[in-house]
């Protein structure tokens, strides 16, 4: 694809920085957005999966807490409406929005579908100080296995930062720099922590997701460029 129909579609300012990190070299920086296509498209499975994974894990915790298969509908005349909340009311306006998605369009309520049309964003936030006490500590039960310094804190640290990335990539943003440098540190850090959070839910999932990932091997094409 020629340069202009680069910078025209996939706009200047957003394509520079990859010119700009290989020294305006037209054929380096058309390789370099292919490779962080690439780049994204390897961390894809091991997000979605990761995500899939903590959601039912964290769940089913909270299932088992308030002794409710249906706690994240009635909850939101429970913990979701306490004081310390308003007015943000996050969790319970995120509830309430999929329920009025499922009845416009005619579907019947219920736990499965309102759990699965919440975002990670929505999960991670059980960690956060306000909730995490509302809730009586219970989300760190999600990981069993993790290491004794590991903590609510550091573990939410832990989780905004595969959010982040999380969006990072959905958004087709680029992954691969550090500032105008090429650099994937961010990205070997992601990879890492996903490992590390899942082993700390199920050690036995970890063969499952090694043979999803191949985040290396583009990372290396990459670097290489």
């Amino acid at each position: 694809m020629q340069l202009p129909l680069r910078l025209k579609y996939f706009s200047a300012p957003r394509y520079n920085r990859y010119l700009t990190s290989v020294g305006n070299d037209d054929q380096k920086a058309e390789r370099l957005y292919q490779g962080n296509i690439r780049l994204s498209q390897a961390f894809q499975p091991l997000l979605a999966q990761f995500e899939i994974v903590f959601r039912n894990t964290l769940n089913d915790v909270m299932a088992g807490y308030f002794g409710d298969a249906d706690w994240v509908m009635n909850q939101k005349t429970g913990f979701m409406d306490h004081k310390t909340l308003r007015p943000k009311l996050y969790l319970k306006k995120s509830v309430q929005r999929a329920e009025d998605g499922l009845i416009r369009e005619g579907l019947p309520l219920s736990n499965g579908k309102i759990i699965a049309d919440q975002t990670l964003g929505f999960w991670v936030s059980l960690f956060n100080t306000v909730h995490y006490k509302l809730i009586g500590g219970q989300p760190i039960h999600v990981f069993p296995h993790k290491p004794s310094s590991e903590n609510r804190s550091s573990i939410h640290g832990r989780l905004e930062e595969v959010q982040k990335f999380r969006n990072r990539v959905s958004h087709q943003e680029p992954i691969c720099f550090n500032q105008n440098n090429i650099d994937c540190t961010r990205s070997i850090m992601v990879r890492k922590q996903i490992f590390d959070l899942v082993e700390w839910i199920e050690p036995d999932l970890l063969p499952f997701f090694q043979g999803l990932d191949n985040i290396q091997d583009e990372i290396d094409e990459i670097m290489n460029i």
